[in-house]
């Protein structure tokens, strides 16, 4: 059975995962007959957010104790993932991507990647097996991989341009499609970047999941 490792970023769209695309995920990959292996990294959440009001609150909260809410508890700490146990990689999105991954958030072509993440993406890359980013993770895919590299993040011209002056190749796409890089072995999916209604981004999210397992040696 196919190990595919799941990055999680906390627990909710606007400070953590993105809750639906990282549910259709897993429930993608064990209809594919793989198995999910959850992560995240063991550190404060950059903001708390209230998702009723979209307010500021002023707790803190921990990444991994809030991506276990998601996982059910099977969640691990980033750091103890290791290429070698894995088939493949797939990052949800959410605005925890770009502020608890990364803070591209706030230093767009700037941005700095969390050193966990980074060296796992790295070594997957490294080993020929195949990442699958969502939504706005893929912004985080040119900081970490070498160019030329073909992603989206759906229709977004402004982020797409910031994508361009990271190196990358924007491909505007539709929530129900995926682009794929096959020399790099880089699937990605627009989800809630452009879906307006969960069956739109599943449809994506299952493609990817499926070109995903497709590209594992």
């Amino acid at each position: 059975m196919k190990k595919i490792g799941v990055v999680f970023s906390g627990c909710g769209v606007y400070d953590g995962s993105e809750i639906h695309e990282a549910v259709i995920t897993l429930l993608a990959i064990a209809r594919n007959d793989a198995q999910a292996v959850c992560f995240a990294p063991d550190k404060p959440q950059t903001d708390v957010i209230n998702h009723l009001t979209g307010e500021k609150m002023t707790e803190s909260r921990n990444v991994l104790v809030e991506a276990a809410r998601i996982a059910r508890g099977e969640v691990r700490p980033l750091a103890d993932a290791r290429a070698d146990e894995l088939d493949a990689l797939i990052v949800p999105g959410g605005f925890g991507a770009a502020k608890n991954l990364s803070t591209f958030a706030t230093g767009g072509a700037e941005c700095s990647i969390e050193p966990t993440l980074k060296a796992l993406t790295q070594a997957m890359h490294v080993a020929g097996k195949p990442l699958g980013f969502i939504c706005i993770a893929p912004a985080m895919l040119t900081k970490m991989l070498p160019a030329p590299l073909r992603l989206t993040i759906g229709t977004d011209i402004d982020t797409a341009e910031v994508i361009e002056e990271m190196g990358g190749e924007h491909v505007s796409c539709p929530a129900d499609d995926i682009v794929v890089d096959e020399d790099n072995k880089v699937v990605t999916t627009p989800a809630y970047m452009v879906a307006k209604r969960i069956d739109e981004a599943a449809a994506g999210i299952e493609k990817l999941v499926a070109r995903v397992l497709d590209l594992c040696a």
